[in-house]
């Protein structure tokens, strides 16, 4: 897939999305490109995908911003970049870990983070529950890695006393909340479902966010 296949997306380059991203769009832009012009070819998005990468992906994982709070961050099961890149790249001055377990997709998150200027961002190879003794946060997120209930159970070890978990869920994030309930309550955390806004016209994100009692 091509840059022309983006410029599909009715999204690419629109007065909204640079206005929305402000003075860290050319970072964000840098990255939306540079995922849709190797992304198809490195299994890392559907080739469908591409046409709609800003609100599907860039937006989407941009929607976590207002809730994650004040401390370093690491996203778990990083893969492409979503929501940990998009992040890094809206927010300069914070420290984030991109967290994966598979070697071509650490191969993938080191380029992007070169190629795109994004230098607070450290790559680190492996599982959550891996990587606890090296890494320490205060908020942790994911998106589309695993359920609730064992997100909890992998990614405690991660965060400081008072960290909490900002995580991209679907529609049936209220259940997932309720399915995990022993495990958040083992685990001392309470749990709340958002619904977040980006670009108008682009459908609200679902939000869970985890504090640590």
């Amino acid at each position: 897939m091509t840059n022309a296949s983006l410029g599909e997306d009715p999204l690419h380059q629109s007065d909204a999305v640079r206005e929305y991203f402000g003075d860290v769009y050319p970072r964000v832009l840098a990255f939306a490109e540079l995922l849709a012009r190797e992304g198809v070819e490195r299994g890392l998005i559907g080739p469908r995908e591409v046409t709609r990468l800003w609100e599907r992906h860039i937006l989407n994982s941009a929607a976590l911003m207002p809730f994650l709070g004040e401390g370093r961050v690491a996203d778990v099961g990083s893969g492409a970049g979503l929501p940990g890149m998009v992040l890094a790249a809206m927010d300069p001055e914070r420290d984030y870990v991109l967290i994966e377990p598979m070697e071509r997709r650490t191969q993938w998150l080191f380029e992007a983070a070169r190629e795109c200027g994004i230098d607070n961002a450290r790559i680190v190879r492996g599982r959550a529950e891996e990587v606890a003794e090296s890494v320490e946060v205060e908020v942790v997120t994911a998106r589309a890695v695993a359920a609730i209930d064992k997100l909890v159970k992998w990614c405690s070890p991660l965060l400081t006393s008072q960290g909490r978990m900002v995580l991209l869920k679907g529609r049936s994030a209220a259940d997932e909340l309720e399915r995990g309930k022993y495990t958040l309550r083992k685990q001392r955390f309470t749990g709340e479902v958002h619904r977040a806004g980006t670009v108008p016209g682009v459908e609200e994100t679902t939000v869970v966010v985890l504090e640590r009692v």
